[in-house]
């Protein structure tokens, strides 16, 4: 069938089963926004940013496990976007993004709105394509999508010149991707597979430690089953919360950084860590020297780079988690016998004893680790968080009950302010029959809050909870313990009237001071059909703790609350 360009990009799009596309016009890119006028196959959601696109895609495909599809035009539109690409990249989150270019005949010149998307895109996506034929557009955007969702995912970007989106061509879209230089490993190493069994049996103080690669390998359900079989106790990363449910006894909590007293020294003192898709990240490890070194290594990792990076690894396994999981759990039924731990559980557990998660609870003013209590007792398994970047991030991920994978989103590995408002949108479009509730801070949500007119036009009723303490929280608390309390540009006592500025933009603001006052306002945000601030004052100087200090070994953590 002969088409534009312009029009081969939507059936592709339609082809590859995409409902919801997320973006921002321009020059370059108009052939294609006439085109998506002319189509039914797909809905555009118009952001009010291009990094707000991008990270509402981002978010569809976190919620969803889909491939994110974002639009953006050349020049601005797409530097803008490059953000979002890095967040995605970061996190191994699959989106394709398609961005206008100038007529290849202005390529070089510095033409208006030009510049080298994919030298700009090269360090921070999978794969990028500079269009430069008609003729290869159908195949560019079929292996596109096979890329961004294979193997490790990624984001690419599809970057089309406007002449290429104006031409005619034949549109003969592939059923098939071949690409000779790119062959993942899925099924892992016989070989390694056994040995890494075997280690299993021998050793005494065995962990599993898990990333978020078992979320993005859909691998959850096989994680519990390993579990359950072999009484080993696990840990999760900030990318793998949910992994194995808040109410296993097996976990021990999330590790790192900001990680539970129990669940580091787990690591610490491990005898054989079992590594599931993490990547050593320096967050989860700190001070390399010191991590894990009594500890034998089992790496399960999809991405053959990721395995003796950071660490060296006595059994790596390149393989799909899933896949990996599936050839193990045969070989130690019958052979395993999970009274073999049972000494090594009870030393964790007294850790738990001697240091649990915890805070000063307080009724004269709301402390923000209260508030993720409330609203995990409240909604459960029947929400879906995602945040921001800083202090509230740290405390939703300590507090909330989470359940089940994909129900926790938030920017990891880039760690980007601003995410949280758009990813919810992109989730909830998703996932409509889940409440959706963007944890933040007050710093956080002022950075793409433009986005409430978004929610607004689209009626799309996305809760923000913002723990206002009129600080960058985190940036704070760092002055606090390491630069003497010079709160340097740290404090935003000068705020905008959060809950005006909500209904000034077609939502609901609430004011939020004490319990009672949070509970009605959440309660009633969950009815409404609208998007909602809740503008929750919090206490100003309360701590993420357990804390490791930068460069610190795991077992070094920051421990007392002390109320200021």
């Amino acid at each position: 069938m002969k088409m534009s360009g312009a029009q081969m990009v939507c059936e592709a799009l339609i082809a590859e089963g995409v409902t919801t596309v997320f973006g921002y016009p321009g020059g370059a890119i108009m052939n294609v926004y006439d085109a998506i006028y002319k189509q039914n196959g797909f809905e555009h959601i118009l952001n009010r940013h291009e990094q707000a696109a991008v990270h509402a895609a981002d978010g569809y495909a976190r919620a969803t496990g889909k491939v994110g599809v974002a639009m953006v035009t050349s020049g601005p539109g797409f530097t803008n976007a490059v953000t979002g690409l890095a967040t995605a990249y970061m996190d191994s989150i699959p989106l394709v993004v398609i961005s206008g270019q100038v007529p290849l005949s202005l390529i070089g010149t510095d033409g208006f709105q030009e510049v080298d998307a994919v030298g700009i895109s090269r360090p921070c996506t999978k794969h990028n394509y500079l269009v430069d034929s008609i003729e290869d557009l159908p195949r560019i955007l079929k292996e596109a999508f096979y890329i961004a969702n294979s193997g490790r995912p990624g984001p690419v970007l599809v970057d089309i010149p406007k002449d290429i989106t104006a031409e005619y061509g034949i549109f003969n879209y592939p059923s098939e991707v071949n690409i000779p230089t790119y062959r993942p490993s899925y099924k892992g190493n016989d070989r390694q597979i056994k040995k890494a069994v075997e280690a299993m049996l021998e050793a005494k103080k065995p962990l599993l430690y898990l990333g978020g690669g078992v979320v993005l390998g859909n691998a959850s359900d096989l994680v519990r089953e390993f579990t359950k079989l072999t009484q080993i106790p696990a840990v999760e990363t900030l990318m793998a919360r949910g992994v194995m449910g808040n109410e296993n006894p097996l976990l021990l909590g999330m590790i790192g950084m900001h990680g539970n007293y129990s669940s580091n020294m787990a690591m610490s003192e491990a005898d054989l860590i079992i590594s599931l898709g993490a990547r050593f990240d320096d967050r989860v490890t700190g001070k390399l020297s010191e991590f894990a070194k009594y500890a034998q290594i089992i790496h399960v990792d999809i991405d053959p780079a990721n395995i003796g990076k950071l660490v060296d690894v006595d059994f790596p396994i390149v393989g799909d988690v899933s896949e990996v999981l599936h050839k193990m759990i045969p070989l130690l039924v019958g052979t395993v016998n999970p009274d073999r731990y049972q000494a090594w559980r009870e030393i964790l557990a007294r850790y738990n004893e001697l240091h649990p998660l915890s805070y000063n609870d307080s009724d004269e003013v709301i402390k923000p680790q209260w508030v993720i209590e409330r609203i995990g007792k409240t909604l459960g398994e029947n929400a879906i968080i995602t945040s921001d970047v800083g202090q509230h991030q740290m405390w939703a991920a300590q507090f909330y009950p989470f359940d089940r994978p994909r129900q926790w989103i938030n920017s990891g590995g880039l760690g980007t302010m601003g995410f949280g408002f758009p990813a919810a949108l992109g989730a909830k479009r998703g996932i409509p029959e889940k409440t959706v509730i963007n944890i933040t801070g007050d710093g956080s949500i002022l950075m793409n809050m433009q986005e409430l007119v978004t929610a607004a036009e689209y009626k799309i009723p996305v809760i923000n909870v913002i723990l206002n303490n009129q600080f960058l929280g985190m940036v704070r608390q760092w002055q606090t313990f390491f630069y003497e309390k010079r709160y340097s540009e740290t404090d935003l006592s000068f705020q905008p009237n959060f809950k005006a500025l909500a209904e000034a933009c077609g939502g609901i603001g609430y004011d939020v001071t004490t319990k009672k006052e949070f509970d009605d306002a959440l309660k009633d945000a969950i009815k409404q059909d609208k998007v909602c601030f809740m503008n929750v004052a919090v206490n100003r100087f309360e701590n993420v703790l357990p804390m490791v200090p930068a460069g610190g070994a795991l077992y070094n953590m920051l421990l007392e609350h002390k109320d200021k």
